[in-house]
C-alpha cells in the first residue's frame, strides 16, 4: 500500500519536471516563431490606421506594451 502510493508520487514529480521542460522548450520555440512587437510593427499599424507617427508617438506606445508584459 505505502509502495503504491510512493510510486504514484514519484510519477506525478517525474511527470511535473518533463512537464515543465516540454513547454519551457514549446514556449521558446514560438518566442522564436513570432517575436514579440516591435517599433516597426507598431509604426506599421499607425500608418495602416491612417496615422504618421512621430518617434515620440512611438515610443509612447512601446513604453505602454512594456508595462503591461
Amino acid at each position: 500500500m505505502l509502495l503504491d502510493i510512493l510510486y504514484v508520487l514519484l510519477g506525478l514529480v517525474i511527470g511535473a519536471v518533463i512537464g515543465f521542460f516540454v513547454s519551457r522548450h514549446v514556449f521558446k520555440k514560438q518566442l522564436e516563431e513570432n517575436p514579440p512587437i516591435n517599433e516597426k510593427m507598431i509604426e506599421a499599424m499607425m500608418t495602416q490606421m491612417g496615422r504618421k507617427p512621430s518617434q515620440k508617438q512611438v515610443k509612447q506606445v512601446m513604453a505602454q506594451m512594456n508595462k503591461y508584459r
